[in-house]
């Protein structure tokens, strides 16, 4: 599909986010989530998310707010605006929503939205996991995908410092 036309739409609030779960449900359809901060893209994201919707039929993506990011990584980060950041996740052709969260951890977001399978990219285990307990309980999946190393934002981050030096 060429039409940009519809990907700020993607970009959505946890109540609009709910109504447009509760339609896919009806149409028999699985959720799956994951979150970050997302703050520089690269290819490990993309095939942490490429992973990730593979998980299920729709995949959400919940982003850390500037000030969760800043609080998360550091005074300098995020390096990107969390508008910015949602938009580029929005343009993703695996991604079918992208909601901003405040807090620290999406706890709130997962049990509020309660997906099939929670994704989430790294060397956790499932005890670690924020939320997995819950979507564990409610009858869902915890998926813990690999990551693709050599590839992290704080390395851009530091080889463009050393190219500017």
């Amino acid at each position: 599909m060429r039409n940009a036309a519809h990907i700020p739409h993607k970009i959505t609030t946890l109540s609009k986010l709910q109504h447009l779960i509760a339609g896919w449900r009806v149409l028999g359809k699985t959720i799956a989530f994951t979150n970050g901060c997302f703050d520089i893209l690269h290819e490990g994201h993309i095939f942490s998310l490429s992973q990730a919707a593979s998980e299920a039929d729709i995949l959400i993506v919940g982003v850390n707010s500037d000030a969760s990011t800043k609080r998360l990584k550091g005074p300098t980060r995020p390096v990107n605006n969390e508008q910015s950041r949602a938009l580029l996740l929005a343009s993703l052709v695996m991604t079918d929503a992208v909601v901003v969260f405040e807090e620290d951890t999406p706890f709130n977001l997962i049990t509020a939205i309660m997906p099939d399978v929670l994704v989430k990219g790294g060397d956790y285990t499932i005890e670690q996991i924020v939320g997995a307990k819950e979507v564990l309980a409610n009858g869902g999946r915890v998926v813990i995908n690999p990551i693709v190393e050599g590839f992290s934002t704080t390395g851009l981050i530091e080889l463009i410092q050393k190219q500017k030096a």
